[in-house]
């Protein structure tokens, strides 16, 4: 039976038994009938129809006919490396011992450069074969051939730890990568060569240290592994921390792993002097990419450079670019400095320059970058008393901080040295001193020479000298008559222009809201022309609107201003917008309660320019907060009674908004006007106003101090009280919906839509919205909240609370502006917000250091006592035991607000944490405000 028969059949042993029954001759004679037989076969053509065979038998009896038919070493060799033959797809076929078998049919010479072949041709998908290269230098004594892809398989067998059982060779024992190298004889021929050919692997160090430890990288890893045996002699030292270095490329190789590549390598000085050039070649392009790049990158680069451990001589040449550092983010930053520092330990840093460091670091709000900034101060004075002068003078620099402790200890320091210093510092820093805090100016005057008010008068004069021409002054709790807060203008009434003249007008105003649907009054008068001038000339209209209707509003999840748009596609026939709010088919599902009435109104629109019943809107505001003046409500509806002498019935969503915007009034003329009115919506209009329009309620929930918990903080308002209205309002007054979460930020026609009751428009939307957990945005409605009209009660402070503790910084100081508006306007309850703001940090649902920034903001445009009656009120919620973190920095800033508005009055809490033992900041700033309260 021929090869081709046998292997067919599968019959592997058949084969076997052929094979060895012919001669080399006869064998070659059959290769070309396999060949051909393969070449018939569909499944055999398939690269991996080793893989895929249904019978293994016939893949191995095939794979023995074809590889015994190769009687030419290099014939051999080109087969086996064939991927069609399995070669560097795993080798599955290798589990048997029947390759050995057809091999061993050829003797030693044969078999020895067959191994020489395999080392020649093997790429890098065929690098598998090295372990058949082991085996025949195992078997045949032949010389050990060291090309790469040998070389690479010998390390991926240690690695690996596995190795065809059958095989001569192959790793020995071991637990771990080093372990299995130590004991291998192939080790001394292979390393030396696997130093210059073989990757090393510096990526993912760190996931391996994260993941198992430094020990397991030494062990394991093939980089870790050599340096290991470098410290044992198997491998080159030298000439692997040259391939190390060369490996480290800074634009391919992450920093971390660098990092842990270079600490693992652990260079003696002697080494790293040696390899100086190499260090510096990668530093200098990493300083160059902390100038402009992501944190994540920063934080890689920064990892990489401290690896690098360059010595002050070695960074003496950059000092510019480290100095650019310094202005960049805090780790950024705080890399700079302690290079900086380092150069002036190492007497390598000119004096002026040192001075330029500390003007850079000593006013940055990082405390850990500031601390260390005066630590270096202290101990150069310390070691050097030549250099006490310039350290007082530096770390004055720093009683501008905006931080209490800090100043203090900047203080500290030039206490200790100001002897040293000698009498010539004492006129600057006594200007300096200017500007410390008042808290620490006693001290600052005992130890500098000047008057023990002098700071404090310096702050007063200096608030009550400027200049504003409509600025409201508040002095709050006990201060001294001399003190007046410097407090934004009170808001003036911003009337809203009268009807748009001309369509083309219109359609300006149009395009204005579609790009920026903020503001109200824009929409209000666009909403109102529409109307108007569809019943002068509708064609004419329409036409002046075709250039704009080209740009869409963007889509929304709920209906928003922007909605006016669909409006005018309406009234030009446009078809509609597949995503506009106001097809019956819209979804209303995620649609806040403002949206409700603001869509009900749009399509209401439609209806009265389709009917031209109507020639202009009823609940066009009059002020820009929404807010409607009541003889203009009059006068309009008497207008419209007066049409055609019949009478024009208003558009009933139009009057119910009418109804919710117009001020309330006690003046005799205009309620006498509207009892005159004739029509049904004339006598409704008198109801309402004779009743005093929509009834304020309180949003304080009852005994909510006692229990401030998620039901307090996130309010749940009940229905309004008074007169009945649409179904349209009934979602803005209506019973409360406490399962539909809000998922868009608050806009200003939301508060618009009520401008007499923004207190329920807050408790309404605001906090259900923040249970939704997304409240980004929010707080930039706050502003226009404060300006807006009603009662500034519960929920509007609350909203307030919440925001002052926003992380985004814009959000914040939109908080602070509302707060100072309400200020301005006499409408902050100073003991409401610090009852709320003292119960929350308690609950631990804010934070203390953002509270903190935005209460300074408040205090440093001259509302310290404003800012002083919340802290009075706050600070002993904080000071309960057990003390809430953060207290410390808002006694700092408590301190600071008391001495500028002269605050007197002993609070009872402070005085108990002033009598506490230690040097806490919360203690010290505890005297301090003590004492300044005295």
């Amino acid at each position: 039976m021929t090869l081709v028969h046998l292997a067919k059949a599968g019959d592997v042993e058949g084969v076997l038994r052929e094979l060895g029954a012919l001669t080399p001759q006869e064998r070659a004679a059959q290769a070309e009938a396999l060949e051909a037989w393969r070449a018939s076969t569909e499944l055999m053509q398939d690269p991996y129809w080793w893989q895929n065979a249904p019978d293994r038998e016939l893949v191995v009896a095939s794979y023995a006919a074809e590889l015994g038919c190769r009687t030419d070493p290099l014939a051999a060799a080109d087969w086996l490396l064939e991927r069609r033959n399995g070669a560097g797809e795993g080798d599955l076929f290798l589990d048997g011992t029947w390759i050995l078998d057809v091999l061993n049919l050829h003797p030693v010479t044969w078999r020895a450069e067959l191994a020489a072949q395999l080392a020649e041709r093997m790429d890098h998908w065929s690098s598998s074969r090295a372990d058949l290269v082991e085996h025949l230098i195992h078997d045949t004594g032949c010389p050990v051939p060291t090309s790469t892809e040998v070389i690479t398989g010998w390390l991926n067998n240690r690695e690996s730890g596995r190795y065809p059982a059958h095989f001569r060779g192959g790793p020995r024992p071991g637990a771990t990568f080093l372990e299995r190298l130590r004991a291998d004889d192939l080790s001394p021929k292979f390393l030396p060569s696997a130093l210059e050919r073989v990757a090393l692997g510096v990526a993912w160090f760190h996931d391996w240290r994260t993941r198992h430890g430094l020990s397991y990288v030494r062990e394991n890893t093939r980089l870790g592994a050599f340096i290991s045996l470098s410290t044992e002699g198997l491998v080159d030292r030298a000439a692997l921390i040259r391939r190390v270095f060369a490996d480290l490329d800074v634009g391919s190789v992450w920093g971390r792993d660098a990092a842990v590549a270079l600490t693992v390598l652990a260079l003696t000085p002697e080494e790293r002097a040696a390899a100086a050039r190499e260090r510096l070649a990668i530093a200098e392009p990493l300083l160059a990419l902390l100038q402009d790049c992501s944190p994540q990158q920063a934080i890689h680069a920064l990892a990489f450079l401290r690896a690098l451990a360059l010595t002050p001589a070695e960074n003496a040449p950059a000092v510019k670019d480290h100095m650019a550092l310094l202005d960049l983010s805090s780790s950024v930053a705080g890399y700079g400095q302690e290079v900086l520092i380092g150069l002036d330990a190492a007497g390598l840093l000119e004096p002026d320059v040192f001075t330029e460091v500390c003007e850079r670091v000593l006013l940055r709000p990082e405390k850990k970058l500031v601390r260390a900034q005066l630590t270096r101060l202290d101990r150069a004075a310390r070691r050097d008393s030549a250099r006490a002068a310039r350290t007082v003078l530096d770390a004055a620099i720093a009683f501008d901080h905006r931080d209490l402790d800090l100043q203090e200890r900047a203080l500290d320091v030039v206490a200790r040295h100001l002897k040293a210093a000698g009498d010539s510092v004492l006129p600057q820093l006594r200007t300096a001193a200017a500007r410390i805090s008042t808290g620490l100016a006693p001290r600052a005057a005992d130890l500098f020479g000047t008057a023990p008010d002098h700071l404090t008068d310096q702050a007063t004069d200096h608030l009550t000298g400027q200049a504003t021409s409509q600025a409201t002054s508040q002095v709050v709790g006990q201060l001294t008559a001399s003190y007046t807060d410097l407090l934004p203008a009170m808001p003036e009434p911003r009337p809203v222009p009268g009807p748009i003249e001309t369509a083309v007008e219109v359609a300006e105003e149009l395009a204005a809201v579609v790009a920026d649907d903020k503001d109200v009054v824009r929409f209000e008068r666009v909403l109102d022309g529409l109307v108007r001038h569809a019943h002068r000339d509708r064609e004419a209209l329409a036409q002046a609107l075709q250039p704009v209707m080209r740009k869409e509003p963007r889509h929304r999840t709920d209906c928003t201003q922007s909605g006016v748009y669909d409006v005018a596609a309406a009234l030009r026939g446009d078809e509609p917008r597949p995503n506009s709010h106001l097809t019956p088919h819209s979804s209303a599902d995620s649609a806040s309660p403002a949206a409700w009435l603001l869509r009900a109104r749009l399509v209401e629109a439609i209806d009265v320019i389709e009917a031209g019943a109507q020639p202009f809107l009823l609940a066009v505001p009059t002020d820009a907060t929404g807010a409607l003046d009541a003889a203009v409500l009059v006068e309009r509806i008497s207008v419209l009674e007066g049409l055609d002498g019949l009478g024009s019935t208003p558009a009933p969503v139009d009057l119910t908004q009418a109804l919710l915007r117009v001020t309330p009034t006690t003046d005799k003329d205009v309620l006498d006007a509207a009892g005159r009115l004739g029509s049904e919506a004339g006598q409704r209009l008198a109801q309402w106003l004779r009743e005093g329009g929509l009834p304020h309620w309180d949003t304080e929930p009852p005994g909510w101090s006692e229990r401030f918990d998620e039901e307090v903080s996130h309010l749940r308002p009940g229905p309004a009280l008074g007169p009945p209205l649409l179904p349209a309002a009934e979602t803005l007054l209506g019973p409360y919906n406490s399962g539909a979460f809000l998922s868009v930020p608050m806009a200003p026609f939301w508060l618009a839509q009520l401008p007499h009751h923004r207190d329920v428009v807050l408790a309404r939307d605001y906090f259900r919205h923040r249970v939704s957990g997304a409240e980004r945005g929010w707080a930039h409605a706050l502003p226009f909240a404060a300006e807006s009209g009603g009662p500034a009660g519960f929920a509007l402070h609350l909203a307030l609370a919440h925001s002052l503790s926003y992380d985004r910084q814009g959000e914040r100081d939109a908080a602070v502006d509302a707060l100072l508006v309400l200020a301005a306007r006499g409408q902050l309850k100073t003991a409401l917000l610090g009852r709320q703001l003292g119960e929350m940090l308690r609950a631990e649902r804010i934070e203390a250091n953002r509270v903190t920034a935005s209460l300074r903001t408040a205090a440093e445009t001259g509302a310290y006592a404003t800012v002083w009656s919340v802290l009075e009120t706050v600070l002993p919620h904080l000071l309960r035991d057990p003390v809430v973190r953060g207290t410390g920095a808002l006694l700092a800033l408590g301190v600071d607000c008391a001495s500028h508005c002269a605050a007197k009055g002993a609070i009872p809490e402070v005085t108990t944490a002033a009598a506490r033992t230690g040097s806490s900041q919360l203690v010290k700033n505890a005297r301090l405000l003590r004492d300044a309260l005295g």
